[in-house]
């Protein structure tokens, strides 16, 4: 199905901060974070286990379990299953990743992408999200950040595991869709090549962004167009350098990047308007593209992205960003206002 008539509007919800992503955020502030989303008029919600291994979900079910189930749209992930047993959460191998989470609950994660961790990862997160039901499920980090040279030994066990038994939940009417949740554009290609069931999303997180989007958009999203299959941009404020924060691709920005922000943040305002719209926009530009999940921390945010997604950008504006480079001329944008 297409996932483009699931989903509430253009803008959900990402929780991964709400795992206390970079910082430890306050019990009280992350309920503050969900409310305003949802008094913003925000109705599709998605979380992990991975976030905070398992923090961002039981954060985000405190709030929804007291909304009307059939008013929102919620989407976790497989791949990752929470133990009862601790350990030292800085100390976790994550690949490209490591220490993201390290003010996250201390509970184990196992990775495991086959059938009956699947099961028991949906019924897991059934549990701390205190809920009957998911309406997307995605098989989560299946690539090269997290894995390594590995990277296509977990997709296999995905491919054989996770894709067949969330196919055979879709099919019984357990789940509404299914799809994959990576970083990394490879791993999406590798999954439309494939001779079977197709999932019905991809969730791209960070790779079709104003700062990257060069190799999405010469191959994954065309095909990912033709192939029917719907894309969710994930963190389309590449870390939060392109809204006011210091980090890209989840570390400190380096010194490039932050020269290149800079000259598109000097461009924005020459045109009176925000970074941040318009990196909110320029993701939503493509046809391919169903929707955006930025993430928060605090209340105040959710209002900029709301803000962000109505603000008039002047074509001009764009051809600016052209002319000096910085996106790709290919690159569909906003109609002009």
């Amino acid at each position: 199905m297409s996932i483009s008539t699931l989903l509430p509007g253009a803008i959900g919800f990402g929780t991964a901060p709400l795992g206390n992503m970079f910082r430890e955020i306050p019990d009280a502030e992350a309920r503050a974070t969900v409310e305003a989303a949802w008094d913003h008029g925000i109705r599709y919600f998605d979380t992990a286990p991975f976030y905070g291994a398992g923090l961002a979900e039981l954060r985000l079910g405190e709030v929804l379990s007291q909304k009307p189930r059939d008013e929102y749209v919620l989407s976790s992930k497989v791949g990752r299953v929470i133990l009862d047993e601790v350990e030292d959460p800085a100390a976790r191998d994550m690949g490209e990743k490591g220490g993201l989470f390290a003010h996250g609950r201390p509970n184990t994660m196992v990775n495991d992408y086959s059938a009956d961790a699947t099961l028991r990862s949906i019924e897991d997160s059934l549990a701390r999200l205190k809920t009957d039901r998911l309406d997307i499920v995605y098989v989560h980090d299946i690539a090269q950040d997290f894995y390594g040279d590995e990277w296509l030994a977990y997709f296999e066990a995905a491919r054989t595991g996770a894709f067949r038994t969330l196919t055979r939940l879709k099919e019984e009417g357990v789940i509404a869709a299914w799809g994959v949740g990576v970083n990394r554009v490879e791993a999406l290609e590798t999954v439309l090549a494939l001779d079977e069931p197709k999932p019905d999303a991809f969730l791209l997180a960070g790779r079709y962004t104003l700062l990257d989007h060069e190799r999405a958009l010469q191959r994954l999203l065309p095909s990912a167009l033709e192939r029917g299959v719907d894309i969710v941009v994930g963190g389309p404020y590449s870390s939060g350098i392109l809204a006011g924060g210091t980090h890209f691709e989840y570390q400190p920005a380096k010194p490039e990047i932050i020269e290149k922000v800079g000259r598109m943040t000097d461009l924005a305002t020459k045109h009176g308007i925000g970074i941040k719209s318009a990196a909110l926009q320029f993701s939503l530009a493509h046809p391919a593209i169903a929707a955006v999940i930025p993430g928060a921390t605090r209340p105040s945010r959710i209002a900029e992205d709301m803000v962000g997604l109505s603000e008039k950008i002047p074509a001009a504006f764009w051809d600016d960003l052209r002319a000096e480079g910085l996106i790709a001329a290919e690159a569909p944008v906003p109609a002009a206002a």
